[in-house]
């Protein structure tokens, strides 16, 4: 992931409510299925392997979301584990088939929540974070970021 994205990620999680982080997770987890597809392509082992990892550091964090109190939880831990098992068989077996099924099961996940990120009308999780404006200015196609309220109180409250 270029820092780019990495910046472009962090501030998407600061504004986003509890849906939006589900997306955001899924949307990384499909980033980094690429990274992995592109690592085996390149014949880059060291690649496909952090590929890989991240991917199922996101399912991990995806499992670890889940609240068992709702139904639907049971049956979202066993795709995620069956992705978690496919991936596994992918790196021990140096192939991007098993990418392809984890991408398939993903990819649906991911087009689910982000219809129910779209009516999801609550505000975000973390506050008291700093607000970030952009927009185009007068130089040719260039963007530039106003930071608002850099006070020292900014960030986590306990």
């Amino acid at each position: 992931m270029t820092k780019e994205l990495k910046q472009e990620y962090t501030l998407k999680i600061t504004q986003a409510n509890k849906s939006e982080l589900i997306v955001i997770l899924y949307e990384m987890l499909l980033l980094y299925l690429e990274e992995a597809e592109q690592g085996h392509e390149k014949e880059d082992k060291a690649g496909f392997r952090d590929g890989i990892r991240k991917a199922r550091g996101c399912l991990k964090e995806l499992m670890a979301s889940l609240h068992f109190e709702y139904e639907p939880a049971r049956n979202l831990l066993q795709l995620y584990l069956y992705a978690n098992r496919e991936l596994v068989r992918a790196e021990s077996r140096n192939s991007t088939e098993n990418l392809l099924h984890v991408k398939s099961v993903i990819t649906k996940l991911h087009d689910a929540y982000a219809e129910v990120s779209r009516h999801d009308t609550s505000g975000p999780i973390m506050g008291n974070t700093q607000m970030v404006y952009a927009g185009l200015t007068y130089g040719k196609n260039t963007l530039t970021e106003s930071l608002s309220d850099q006070g020292s109180s900014r960030g986590f409250r306990v």
